[in-house]
């Protein structure tokens, strides 16, 4: 089982290969580049055996199963086929990029991105978690995105992958919400819970919901109608990009969703008027509009449009043999169209041109490819002994089965016999047009044979056609049973894959389809005319304008929303929290609740005060800096003292040490602000802001008053009973921080770090006009670093130091703890930058910063790794207790070595900021080299 976990992730693995493989020659980088792919192939098949056999493999690793959240895969019968699909034809494009891609390509950057692609599709099939399957879906959309828009320097490169990106994504949230509420109706987000719970979904209120935002991923991802415009413009891509995203893996992932979930959204009346008359309608519509393309590559995108649709079709039907056929025409569909689109390359590479006008009597330069080519486009056809035909024979018998229309199911077969008849007429233009009809026309240079093994993947694709063809029972048929198996999730039906089933309706069906298909292409000048009488349009510049037009009405209500005011910015929240409370609120027939209140006493009266008063003063003296900090230290300082009263030391500890930093940081910024600030408001404004900020501040207290009067449910007693059993330390919030909700402080130290560099970076050029006097004109003091502070500063430092050290060491039992004890010695060593200043320290103080956030952050991770090294699960803290003689009983926990790495974050981040922020208000900032 835990080799079934790799096998997503050993193509990942790849990523870096080719990037440090590219130096090598190009061939080399290949070879590197294919190795794990080929590896993870060689143990995909390993499985096949046991997977023919009826058997399903499963293998999950928890990580947050109360709300069903695993890494979980599984492999069975329909995996196995897309696993197939994904490597095979993956190492196929990777040998025919080698010769493909030009020498000016970075090839090692290619083949990241293909890699990548890969590793996505295959976390898609593999999935057995409705969650983890969908964040493969997006890696899908994302990773496809590069490699769409590797010819950056194309416009239509970059609007085509912008486009596919757009739908894809979009299509991608309905998706999630889809599995959100599917997940729901089950009660599980286990895959396997889903497809067994079939008749509880179908029968649930939810189903309806379901199937639609289910579906409109599929149908985006798949290209299927009203969503088929971006498919075509993503031929912008290289070639070997269009064969392997558009043939055979990227749009096969709509597909294969509908088939996934087959067994527990299909067989009703709304699957099937929305996915078969969906599928019909692509269905026709790509075929027709193939026939008209000039470009090579937008045949074969429309064409596959068309296929794709066919195979929503039969997926549609609701029948066991449709499904099967829907399987089978996958892998033919895969087949033969990624050899197209590799011969389409080597005409265009060979030729310098795709433009169908300009190939004409390429037989005579390149008979060999040509040879390949009219065989796959054969089968593309559907022409018999090749594999098309044999999976368009059981599309044909499906459609003519097919009764869910009731009185006008005729109407199936017919159009489905239409669309076969568009399939030849294409199909034989491909063939006519480029490799016959006369001499090229004004190609960029003469047509030749491409290398050798730049026809090995479309000479290796073109022998399955045939062989599949010839022999489909023995090269295809427990694959396809299997997959069929599973697509139904249960047995399937009896068919046959024979070549001959005798003079029948299906066989008259295709006669007519071929005959039809050849008179189409015949009379192609009439319908030529008849196309030409409409407008043309590009649905890239459609795109490209309802983009435009998002823009400039997204910037109108940004210029309206954002206009600068602070005040309308708090009014417009402050007031959406009003207007979601006060119908509630009005409904209560008395604010206070049952709830005892705390007496008051004298000190709690005098300090409350003494609160109201100072934030007013700050308010009314704003426009004096410096009057206004002090006024606005004072309510940090009461807030201290309330956590204090309140029996919260940790967070008195930690506001204090904030409020220290804060009142620095505050310090060196307004530095560079006026003194004083003009008035900036007139009265009228003044008089409505102090109305609103009343009525508001009003609604608060209510509110506030309302919660803290009533009795709450909490989770404080688990914490506080299992605080010492559970995390070895008496001090619950430190335990909380460390251990319970370490992941949390794992992030939160992680934002810290980025926020740390991110400032560092925008201060780090940053020059600032630096005012020479004070408000009233006189000139700063010489005296920079009085010989007093500095006296002072010294001899604290060894106690702050000290005192953090003592902090931090009892911090799991006692108040303190990393965070805390950095802050302490983050003021120890900012109080020496400003009795000292910058160079000064910088002789002394050997710190780099930026290594310390580092070593914080992975101190914390490793900590965290280092249990599963012991069977538990991530950020598991140990503790024991040990004796030494001199020392006695102490307790040593694991979590001490989580919250070194919180400590020296918070003094790395912290000394990032100020320090460097302190360079800007004097003149010892260092000289930047160029490369900085």
């Amino acid at each position: 089982m835990n080799t079934l976990i790799w096998l997503p992730f050993l193509p990942l693995l790849g990523t870096l290969i080719p990037l440090f493989s590219s130096r090598y020659s190009r061939t080399a980088c290949a070879f590197y580049t294919a190795a794990l792919p080929a590896l993870t192939l060689f143990l995909v098949l390993s499985y096949a055996g046991d997977i023919f056999q009826g058997e399903r493999f499963q293998a999950a690793i928890p990580w947050i199963p109360n709300i069903g959240l695993e890494l979980a895969f599984r492999l069975d019968g329909l995996a196995l086929l897309f696993s197939i699909l994904i490597l095979g034809i993956g190492l196929l494009v990777i040998l025919y990029a080698r010769y493909y891609l030009s020498e000016k390509d970075p090839i090692g950057k290619f083949y990241a991105f293909l890699i990548l692609f890969m590793f996505a599709m295959l976390g898609v099939v593999l999935s057995d978690n409705l969650i983890q399957l969908w964040f493969f879906w997006e890696l899908t959309s994302i990773s496809s995105f590069l490699l769409i828009s590797f010819w950056g320097h194309k416009t239509e490169a970059r609007k085509g992958a912008r486009m596919a990106l757009t739908v894809t994504g979009a299509g991608g949230l309905a998706l999630l919400a889809g599995l959100l509420v599917l997940g729901n109706t089950v009660g599980s987000y286990s895959l396997q819970v889903v497809l067994d719970s079939g008749d509880l979904i179908k029968s649930s209120s939810n189903y309806p919901v379901i199937v639609v935002l289910v579906l409109l991923g599929a149908f985006t991802k798949s290209a299927q109608f009203p969503f088929h415009f971006w498919l075509p413009n993503a031929m912008a891509a290289p070639t070997p990009v269009s064969a392997y995203l558009h043939s055979a893996t990227m749009v096969k992932a709509g597909i294969f969703l509908m088939a996934r979930f087959y067994p527990a959204l299909a067989d009703t009346n709304l699957w099937f008027l929305i996915v078969s008359l969906t599928g019909l309608a692509t269905f026709l519509m790509g075929a027709y509009i193939a026939l008209f393309q000039h470009d090579l590559k937008g045949l074969l995108a429309n064409s596959t449009i068309s296929h794709l649709g066919l195979i929503t079709l039969l997926l549609g039907m609701g029948t066991d043999l449709a499904a099967v056929a829907a399987v089978f025409h996958i892998i033919n569909h895969a087949i033969f169209k990624a050899s197209l689109f590799m011969a389409a390359g080597i005409i265009d590479h060979e030729s310098g041109s795709r433009d169908m006008r300009q190939l004409n009597g390429l037989w005579k330069y390149m008979p060999y490819t040509a040879t390949l080519a009219m065989v796959a486009s054969a089968s593309m056809a559907g022409v018999p002994l090749l594999n098309g035909f044999l999976s368009k024979e059981m599309f044909f018998t499906e459609t003519l089965h097919q009764a869910s229309l009731g009185s006008l199911s005729w109407i199936i077969p017919v159009l489905a016999t239409l669309g076969g008849a568009l399939a030849v007429a294409y199909s034989t233009r491909f063939i006519h047009d480029v490799f016959f009809n006369g001499e090229p026309i004004n190609l960029p240079k003469t047509p030749h044979e491409p290398p050798r093994y730049m026809r090995v993947p479309v000479e290796i694709l073109v022998g399955l056609c045939l062989l599949v063809g010839i022999f489909p029972g023995f090269l295809a048929g427990d694959l396809l049973a299997s997959a069929a198996s599973a697509t139904l999730n249960g047995p399937i039906p009896e068919y046959s894959l024979s070549i001959w089933h005798g003079f029948n309706l299906p066989l008259l069906m295709s006669a007519i389809a071929v005959v039809g298909g050849l008179i189409v292409y015949k009379n192609r000048s009439h319908m030529f005319k008849f196309q030409a009488q409409f407008p043309k349009s590009n649905p890239l510049m459609v795109f490209e304008a309802s983009v435009q037009f998002v823009t400039r009405q997204a910037g109108t209500l940004i210029r309206f929303t954002e206009n600068g005011s602070l005040q309308r910015y708090i009014f417009a929240v402050l007031g959406l929290m009003v207007i979601m409370t006060i119908s509630t609120l009005v409904k209560l027939n008395t604010t206070a609740g049952l709830r005892p209140e705390i007496p008051v006493d004298a000190m709690t009266i005098t300090a409350a005060f003494l609160l109201c008063v100072s934030a007013l003063a700050t308010v009314i003296w704003h426009r004096k800096r410096v009057v206004a900090l002090i006024t606005l230290s004072v309510v940090g300082l009461i807030v201290s003292l309330a956590f204090a009263q309140f029996s919260a030391p940790d967070l008195a500890l930690t506001q204090l040490s904030v409020e220290v930093v804060t009142v620095i940081l505050l310090i060196l910024a307004l530095f560079f602000l006026p003194q004083k600030t003009p008035k900036e408001s007139h009265p009228r404004i003044v008089i409505r802001d102090l109305s609103i900020a009343s009525l508001i501040g009003g609604i608060i207290g209510t509110i506030c008053y309302a919660i803290m009067t009533r009795p709450l449910d909490t989770i404080s007693t688990f914490f506080t009973a299992n605080s010492k059993t559970g995390g070895g330390g008496t001090n619950v919030v430190n335990v909380i921080l460390v251990d319970f909700r370490g992941f949390d402080t794992l992030g939160e130290i992680t934002v810290l770090g980025i926020a740390a560099l991110g400032i560092y970076k925008l201060i780090a050029r940053m020059r600032l006009f630096m005012p020479s006097s004070d408000g009233k004109g006189r000139p700063w003091s010489d005296d920079k670093h009085p010989i007093l502070l500095s006296v002072i500063s010294q001899s604290l430092l060894p106690l702050a130091l000290l005192v953090s050290a003592y902090i931090f060491l009892r911090g799991h039992n006692l108040p303190g703890g990393g965070f805390i004890a950095g802050l302490i010695t983050s003021v120890a060593i900012i109080q020496q930058y400003i009795a000292h200043g910058v160079i000064w320290i910088k002789t002394r103080l050997k710190l780099d910063y930026q290594i310390l956030i580092g070593s914080g952050i992975g101190i914390a991770t490793l900590s965290g790794l280092g249990s599963w090294a012991f069977g538990h699960a991530f950020l598991s803290s140990w503790f024991d207790y040990f004796y030494l003689p001199a020392i006695g009983k102490f307790e040593l926990a694991s979590a001490m070595i989580f919250d070194l790495g919180v400590y020296l974050t918070v003094v790395g981040a912290t000394m990032l900021i100020l320090a460097n922020l302190g360079q800007l208000t004097t003149s010892e900032r260092p000289v930047l080299k160029e490369d900085e």
